[in-house]
């Protein structure tokens, strides 16, 4: 199932989206958020469409594309994760995984505008990333063969970053450029397990339609069930959070292209999770 949610910020629709249209979840769902997921929503949302019995909705094609999960607890991010991204950031590939957290305020729609940090000295970088939303309540697995259990479905995201707080006066912790209002574009859609091999899909990346990124997620360092249960040995997972796995090679860190500026437009996809498109635009 593809899940989405349509309509202005703080207003937005929950709604399913398949080949033969889109689909009106309200009758289900006040949102999709951790307390639908944690109520089992998904599979009501499965029952009701085999069943027939949802509502189109109209004028879905007009609408504002949010986030396709509502503002999450948490926005736990991997980094170093691709060993060619590491290499081109400097850094010899992690032995565990590096994790830096972003503030629930960075989860944007696909395809808002994103506003720069006012500072003279930023230096914004884009980074696709596989993101995964926690279905269930997740706190010290046994194995990572059980994380997949506690996965509702996949999204694309952008960790948008950056590079000047985050290494220059990061103060030894990331976050500090990681976390600008708007900094991690969330979607279109959240795509349930059963419909992507989420292993091995493409990820990619333009800026002004130029390529960046190219490259699949089996060049994970560490893939989805091993993070996933790693995280809980640290954490509680909860339902309704979000997990960003880290991007590959091509970003702006490598030296080979410029920073984003006002006015330039960031594109990403993975395959079957969808595409979004933001426009860098001045700080307010």
């Amino acid at each position: 199932m593809k899940l989405a949610r349509l309509g202005p910020s703080g207003a937005e629709i929950p709604a399913l989206v398949t080949d033969s249209g889109t689909y009106d979840l309200r009758g289900l769902a006040r949102d999709i958020d951790g307390g639908f997921l944690a109520r089992g929503g998904l599979a009501d949302v499965r029952a009701a469409a085999e069943a027939g019995s949802l509502p189109e909705l109209e004028s879905a094609a007009d609408l504002r594309v949010g986030s396709p999960v509502a503002r999450p607890g948490a926005v736990i991010c991997i980094g170093m994760n691709y060993a060619a991204h590491a290499a081109e950031s400097g850094a010899a590939p992690p032995e565990n995984p590096v994790v830096f957290f972003k503030t629930p305020n960075t989860v944007g729609g696909p395809d808002d505008d994103v506003a720069m940090p006012p500072s003279e000295n930023a230096k914004v970088d884009w980074e696709v990333e596989l993101g995964l939303v926690i279905g269930s309540t997740a706190a010290y697995l046994e194995s990572p063969e059980q994380s997949l259990a506690h996965v509702a479905g996949f999204v694309v995201a952008d960790d948008l970053s950056e590079r000047y707080a985050q290494i220059e006066i990061s103060g030894g912790q990331w976050s500090k450029g990681k976390c600008a209002p708007g900094f991690c574009p969330t979607g279109p859609w959240l795509v349930t397990p059963d419909e992507v091999e989420h292993g091995n899909l493409r990820l990619r990346s333009w800026v002004n339609g130029e390529p960046r990124q190219d490259s699949t997620t089996k060049d994970m360092i560490f893939d989805v069930e091993f993070l996933v249960w790693h995280l809980s040995q640290h954490m509680t997972l909860e339902p309704g959070d979000l997990v960003i796995t880290g991007t590959p090679q091509g970003v702006g860190l490598s030296g080979k292209f410029p920073f984003l500026k006002a006015g330039d437009v960031v594109e990403m996809e993975i395959e079957g999770l969808g595409r979004q498109r933001h426009t860098m635009v001045e700080g307010r």
